[in-house]
């Protein structure tokens, strides 16, 4: 698709930007933020996600000004990096967490649907994965229609999701008690929360849950009309969302105590509305995560296709994913990507999988990704690659990238073992399509190196098999 009239906009990448991170996160934040930590540690968590997620948005800005000729963001970095399994491996583990944040979304829409019709329960009812499964193949079929009419219907139901959010500010701020806030500030009382630091860990995988999508821009970058708009937009995207997420997650603590958030149902937001104004409050959250929902759904169906597509082009995914229809749609990748949903929405009926271990295994997902690419960052901004075409503050940028890549080491830290067994798990089956690649292209497929992540891959995933069958993991 290299024709004027398919290329995006700025507002089109920031619409894709704020869509991917603003799905159904938000609207369960006030839980799952009291669920793990208090009040004190929660700010203490938002201040080090603010600086993290912050400088990631900077390295991805910086990365597509310098390196302008790595059109697929997150993967290609990965590639240009660590070399061709890594780079796949990138782009596998980043296309898992988007199909399964899209497993997660349609169990937290048909959960939300629930709180009006009893028939849906959690969301991961019979009733409701028909009901997902007939509305994930409607926006498989919408999205064949184009890329870029897809992308327009996401601009307007990013505009319809931020509505509610900004209402329950409002209202939030009108009821905020300073005493309910500052109430058991650390969280000592709840001996099961642990440590102020075991709390700020803990919470982590929730704050990135909230931000994956940051990188969307960047994925898109090869459809963008400017290059310059795929940095502005990632930081854009990234300064609106923290406003609005900090806002709705420190709000809450002010009129509802950490204990009662913590036991909240999911959608927590439309109850925590309900305590403040009564019954339509939840209904008006209820309406507008629904909202939300379905542009989510539709902006990760469109970056789960665009990962595969643009991993096929270079010939690190197999060729027939680099298939696109005559609306410039990557068919092939797109029918993959929501088979994957679909088989996934059917697995939750017999492992009772709910919204939060669902996003925590996406979120475990996206972290090696994230921090191949901050540590390329690091690479460009030390050899200076790309500043004498492109101009640039090496030394600042260089900082930025260094304070991102200790952000995401971090980040893999507080996943835990885990949900680090379980993206081995997820991680190993890749070698199928990436060996498949190699062959079609008539080239080795690994290097010594590249043998031994192999292997620990396999050795993890055998592990977590283990650990399934014993009952130490659970999905």
């Amino acid at each position: 698709m290299t024709q004027s009239s398919h290329k995006l906009r700025l507002t089109a990448l920031t619409a894709m930007v704020v869509g991917s991170m603003i799905g159904g996160g938000i609207f369960s934040l006030p839980q799952n933020m009291a669920q793990s930590a208090g009040a004190g540690a929660t700010l203490i968590g938002w201040a080090i996600t603010a600086v993290g997620m912050l400088m990631l948005a900077f390295v991805f800005q910086t990365l597509a000004n310098q390196k302008p000729e790595l059109d697929a963001g997150v993967y290609a970095y990965a590639k240009a990096g660590f070399g061709n399994y890594m780079g796949f491996s990138s782009a596998w583990g980043y296309w898992i967490s988007a199909f399964l944040g899209n497993v997660s979304y349609f169990v937290l829409l048909f959960g939300t649907l629930g709180y009006f019709f009893p028939i849906f329960g959690d969301g991961n009812t019979v009733p409701a994965i028909i009901g997902a499964s007939v509305l994930l193949w409607s926006v498989h079929f919408l999205v064949l229609r184009g890329v870029k009419e897809a992308a327009f219907i996401n601009q307007v139901t990013t505009v319809a999701k931020i509505v509610p959010l900004v209402m329950f500010i409002i209202l939030a701020a009108v009821a905020f008690k300073l005493d309910v806030f500052t109430a058991d500030f650390w969280g000592k009382g709840n001996l099961k929360l642990g440590s102020v630091m075991d709390q700020v860990r803990n919470m982590m995988l929730v704050t990135v849950w909230v931000f994956i999508g940051i990188e969307g821009a960047s994925v898109y970058s090869a459809r963008a009309e400017k290059r310059a708009d795929v940095g502005r937009a990632t930081v854009i995207g990234f300064l609106s969302t923290l406003l609005l997420l900090v806002l709705v997650n420190v709000l809450s603590l002010g009129v509802m105590s950490q204990p009662e958030l913590a036991g909240l149902k999911n959608p927590s937001m439309a109850y925590v509305l309900e305590h403040i104004v009564g019954h339509w409050g939840a209904v008006f959250i209820s309406v507008g995560l629904v909202i939300s929902l379905l542009g989510a759904l539709l902006s990760w169906t469109l970056l789960c296709a665009e990962i595969l597509f643009s991993a096929s082009r270079d010939q690190t995914m197999p060729s027939f994913l680099h298939k696109e229809n005559a609306n410039g749609v990557p068919a092939n990748a797109l029918w993959l990507s929501n088979s994957a949903v679909q088989v996934f929405l059917i697995i939750t009926l017999f492992a009772a999988s709910t919204y939060t271990s669902l996003l925590l295994l996406a979120t475990s997902m996206i972290l090696v990704p994230y921090f191949l690419s901050t540590a390329y960052g690091v690479m460009v901004a030390y050899k200076g690659d790309g500043y004498a075409e492109h101009g640039g503050n090496r030394t600042k940028d260089l900082g930025i990238a260094v304070i991102a890549t200790l952000y995401s080491a971090w980040l893999i830290y507080a996943a835990g073992v885990q949900f680090l067994l379980l993206s081995a798990l997820l991680y190993a089956p890749g070698a199928i399509l990436y060996t498949k690649a190699r062959k079609e292209s008539g080239q080795i497929v690994f290097t010594t190196i590249e043998k031994f992540i192999f292997a620990a891959a396999v050795i993890g995933a055998i592990a977590a098999s283990y650990g399934l069958y014993t009952g130490f993991l659970k999905l």
